[in-house]
């Protein structure tokens, strides 16, 4: 499976560089037709040109010819001289147009016979093209450096019609054209005394930069940049060891360690330790640096290695210079995002505000709850910081680029599709926040779980039962299910704690109600007023079912109530002699015991006797 996405990526990447190359090739393709184009054109005028210069001569050579008395003809001359003269500055015109549109994409071929660049070629000659001609001209100008009696006054310029040349007692150098010239926007002779100034002294400068006594100068200053390099470095060795040997101590301040609160992040061993490495670090970073910074300066005291120090340099001023420009450039944006920032915090203050003065009671809003101050902020506060991530956005660096836009997606998806429950629990969450069905410290009954509301959050609801245990409810599941809550109006009205006890019909049901209501009363936290009441919920066949109502405004404790009232039942029943039991036992127990508890009963009680019945025989 590695090797078949493997080979995917290797195949996405090949195919997506073979379009990037083929896109390439036929940009580069088109843009190479259009210069062909453009430069068969000048080549076209130059060879109009040539031919009527040489029209132009002969013209000129046959009125010279003539004889005084043929001044008809002689006129004839003059005028199509004239007519060629004429046509020759239109043409160079046009050719000067042609070849100032080609320049906006033609850099030409530099002549470097040593490094530095001379001057560049743009045209080609005979069979020679630009790159040919450059090469040809730098190697021909280097050979020169070998000749020890070479001086500046033996470049000579020859000129042709077609061409002014330069030489170097019989060996030619350069042939300059008017196609040069052109390129150049000047005339054939003054190009070719620029560049036969510029020859002669960079051989001339060549000859001297490599001379033995310019050799063992720079030899000499370079072994001083190593020696002022190993000095320098030694300085910093001795300095960091001074450092690390100061920095030994257990009483120094570096030595109390790290503490976040109660948590110790840092022990004062292991801060030493730490402190040490930074120094070591810092040590090793300076000499690197130091070497690094050494080698430009070494390799720039020999002309022959100049690039390479100018390659070093860039390599640190290049980002730097990026990283400046970038900086420089992205400060307008910057601003715009202070002014926006500043903006939305005090827009979140100011509704932080309102829900404080709501939630103290300070600001009422018709049918706007002081509970709902909290949730409604949090989700102010998430919109609005929303609107302000949409709209700062764009103003941030590689807000355009495609990779940052690619990786906001693939993490949006991933939320999108990993959340899907947690979202539907926070929603769940917000919901019930708002149907107000229940608070913190309420005694509820979600589902079939019983007890206190001890935490809620927007993804669940925590219950502490009567049994101390913390059950964690999804709130999609509370919304689920029905919630019934006994605290809500338990302080206004009270909550209403009953039980039901079977009775048979042999006991005076207005008794049996004092009793239950006396037993009620007699219960801790239940309310004297309003007072107890008994309903009769049924007559079945061998008993009345009785139901004690009573009110309590502590509905945490039903557990203790219920049982507290559960005793004084038995205890109310007992002393009066009514029996809480099961009426088929009470109506077959000829001659047992009565169920009461003997402390409730006289200590003359006695069990009735078996009942007998004798017949008397006929």
């Amino acid at each position: 499976m590695k090797l078949f996405f493997t080979f995917l990526l290797l195949f996405a990447a090949t195919y997506g560089y073979a379009q990037v190359d083929s896109v390439k090739r036929k940009s580069d393709s088109i843009l190479s037709n259009r210069l062909e184009k453009q430069a068969l054109k000048v080549k076209q005028l130059a060879a109009e040109r040539l031919a009527d210069s040489l029209k132009r001569a002969d013209l000129q050579n046959q009125i010279a010819q003539l004889k005084s008395s043929d001044q008809l003809k002689r006129t004839g001359l003059l005028k199509e001289l004239a007519a060629l003269k004429q046509n020759d500055s239109l043409k160079q015109v046009r050719q000067k147009r042609q070849v100032d549109s080609l320049r906006k994409f033609v850099t030409g071929f530099g002549v470097a016979p040593f490094r530095d660049t001379l001057f560049f070629i743009f045209t080609r000659q005979g069979s020679f093209t630009p790159k040919d001609r450059a090469e040809a001209i730098a190697k021909r100008i280097a050979g020169l450096s070998d000749d020890y009696t070479f001086k500046t006054d033996s470049l000579k310029m020859v000129g042709s019609e077609q061409t002014e040349d330069i030489f170097y007692k019989n060996n030619l150098l350069v042939s300059v054209s008017d196609q040069d010239a052109l390129w150049q926007n000047t005339t054939k002779s003054e190009l070719a005394a620029q560049w036969k100034t510029l020859l002669g002294a960079a051989v001339k400068q060549h000859r001297k930069e490599t001379s033995w006594s310019t050799l063992l100068k720079e030899g000499g200053m370079s072994l001083v940049v190593i020696i002022i390099v190993i000095l320098l470095i030694y300085g910093i060795n001795r300095l960091f060891r001074w450092l690390l040997s100061k920095t030994q101590s257990d009483e120094a301040w570096y030595t109390r360690g790290i503490k976040i609160k109660n948590y110790e992040l840092v022990n004062s061993s292991q801060s030493v330790y730490v402190l040490h490495g930074l120094i070591r670090l810092v040590k090793w970073l300076l000499i690197i640096v130091l070497i690094y910074l050494a080698l430009p300066v070494l390799f720039g005291i020999f002309p022959f290695t100049k690039n390479i120090s100018d390659t070093l340099l860039g390599y640190i001023t290049a980002p730097l210079k990026r990283i400046g420009s970038a900086i420089w450039d992205y400060i307008p944006n910057l601003m715009t995002i202070l002014v926006l920032v500043v903006i939305f915090r005090y827009v979140l203050k100011f509704f932080h505000y309102l829900k404080t003065e709501i939630e103290n009671g300070k600001l009422t809003i018709p049918g706007f709850y002081a509970d709902w101050a909290n949730p409604t902020y949090q989700i102010l506060r998430v919109l609005i910081l929303a609107f302000a991530l949409v709209v700062i956005f764009p103003y941030m660096p590689g807000s355009d680029s495609q990779i940052f836009k690619g990786v906001s997606v693939f993490v949006g998806v991933l939320f999108t599709f990993g959340s899907a429950g947690a979202l539907g629990n926070i929603v769940a969450g917000l919901v019930l926040t708002y149907m107000r069905a229940f608070k913190l410290g309420d005694r509820v009954k979600i589902g079939e779980v019983t007890g206190d509301i001890i935490g809620r959050t927007l993804l669940v609801t925590r219950i502490r039962t009567i049994q101390n245990e913390i059950i964690s409810i999804p709130n999609s599941t509370v919304m689920g299910n029905h919630t019934v809550n006994f605290s809500s109006d338990a302080q206004v009205n009270g909550l209403i704690v009953h039980t039901t006890v079977t009775i048979g019909y042999d006991a005076p049901w207005r008794q049996v109600h004092q009793l239950l209501i006396d037993a009620a009363l007699a219960t801790p936290m239940i309310e004297q007023e309003p007072k107890p009441y008994v309903l009769q919920t049924s007559l079945d066949d061998y008993y009345v079912s009785y139901r004690i109502n009573a009110f309590t405004k502590e509905p945490n404790r039903q557990a203790v109530i219920y049982s507290h009232l559960h005793s004084n039942i038995q205890d109310k029943f007992n002393d009066a002699g009514v029996e809480i039991m099961s009426p088929h036992y009470k109506a077959l127990r000829d001659g047992n015991a009565t169920t009461i508890p003997p402390d409730y009963l006289p200590k003359d009680y006695q069990a009735p006797a078996f009942n007998t019945e004798e017949r008397k025989k006929k």
